[in-house]
């Protein structure tokens, strides 16, 4: 960035604009539920609401930057209680004794405690929402990205005919030009969706399939040849996946690229896949934080494999800490899985994103944080 203090930070990325140091001052922590519209069936749950901790650090300047998670232990190995605790007991200590004077030197402050991936991936977003806040320009802004971010709709199981109706009423509503189609229920089950949602779409909708690791890794290259054959442009998860001389295999014979999405549990794990020849990844701003998104974007980019904005079943204020990270990513890569705040019948977020022709136009908002009624949030607030 022109004018900025370039140092080595997180993962030998450049800390670009490096503040005076500041004390924490303030870490309130705060636990929202928001509905669905419908219960969603997961592969590994049903759920009729979305959990969020959300977390708001102020410095002693007075500049707040703040994050969410969504809190589903099968996804981030924690609930709201223990992921609280967490934050309490054992790293609001360590940031307050870091302070903060950018984002990745509180990230790496924060690897004093292993594991926790989740609440450092919350740490780190609101500090880059925080750093977003002090230099008073959005992230995507500092980052040089676009401006304009292509979104990409999740049809999650139900029978066929539903995710089909379900396809056909997102598209004509907001325009979406790519649909991850979930699978697991079975490959025949699979199939008869991705042939439905195609029925009823035509050619012009680009799709993909999600497993979730339904299969046993034996029946993984069939699996994947098949979805292929009724349409499918890439395949997440066939099975689980670990980075190996048999996902080699499986990528080199595949006829689409695969998405490895939850073997990938660490920016050490992104590298080990890719030189396994992994051609895309799921790099969640959610799940890692935005230091190490950005990281696997960089490790992506020198070996020519794509990286896609993931799912983690954020709200509208997750969204638009994620969309600042799609805005980065290079226009090949699958579009941005992060409409799913369009499931949800409320947002605690005053301007939510507005989908039209299957993108969203980023705000000149800085931060995150400005989004967002504190006053009105309070009684969300966990204090004991």
């Amino acid at each position: 960035m022109e004018g900025t203090d370039q140092r080595i930070g997180r993962a030998g990325g450049l800390m670009d604009g490096a503040g005076n140091h500041e004390r924490i001052e303030r870490w309130d922590v705060f636990l929202r539920s928001l509905p669905y519209g419908r219960e969603v069936r997961w592969s590994d749950m049903v759920e009729s609401a979305a959990q969020f901790v959300i977390l708001r650090m102020q410095t002693e300047s007075g500049v707040a930057g703040a994050a969410e998670v969504a809190v589903k232990p099968t996804w981030v190995g924690a609930t709201a209680a223990s992921l609280v605790s967490t934050l309490r007991e054992v790293f609001e200590p360590v940031a307050r004794k870091a302070g903060l004077s950018h984002p990745r030197q509180l990230r790496d402050a924060l690897e004093v405690i292993p594991g926790n991936t989740v609440a450092k991936a919350l740490i780190d977003n609101a500090a880059w929402d925080w750093e977003a806040a002090r230099q008073r320009r959005p992230l995507w802004r500092l980052w040089g990205g676009r401006p304009v971010v292509e979104l990409s709709w999740a049809v999650t199981r139900q029978a066929p005919p539903a995710m089909a109706r379900e396809a056909a009423d997102m598209v004509q509503a907001h325009g979406f030009r790519t649909l991850k189609i979930k699978g697991g229920q079975g490959l025949d089950a699979d199939r008869a969706s991705l042939a439905a949602v195609q029925r009823v779409l035509g050619d012009g909708v680009r799709l993909y399939v999600d497993a979730n690791g339904a299969y046993p890794f034996a029946e993984a290259d069939r699996y994947v040849h098949v979805m292929a054959q009724e349409g499918a442009q890439a395949v997440e998860d066939p099975s689980a996946l670990a980075p190996d001389r048999g996902f080699e295999r499986l990528q080199r014979d595949a006829p689409v690229p695969l998405l490895v999405d939850f073997g990938m549990a660490s920016l050490r794990d992104a590298g080990l896949f890719l030189e396994r020849g992994a051609r895309m990844l799921s790099a969640k701003p959610g799940r890692f934080g935005l230091s190490d998104a950005l990281a696997m974007r960089d490790q992506a980019g020198r070996a020519k494999a794509g990286t896609v904005a993931g799912l983690m079943g954020e709200s509208a204020m997750g969204t638009w800490c994620g969309l600042q990270f799609a805005a980065t990513l290079h226009s090949h890569s699958f579009p941005a899985e992060l409409s799913w705040f369009l499931s949800m019948r409320e947002q605690y977020v005053q301007q939510v994103p507005q989908i039209v022709d299957g993108t969203v136009a980023l705000p000149e908002t800085p931060s995150v944080a400005e989004l967002v009624d504190w006053d009105a949030m309070r009684e969300y607030e966990v204090t004991a």
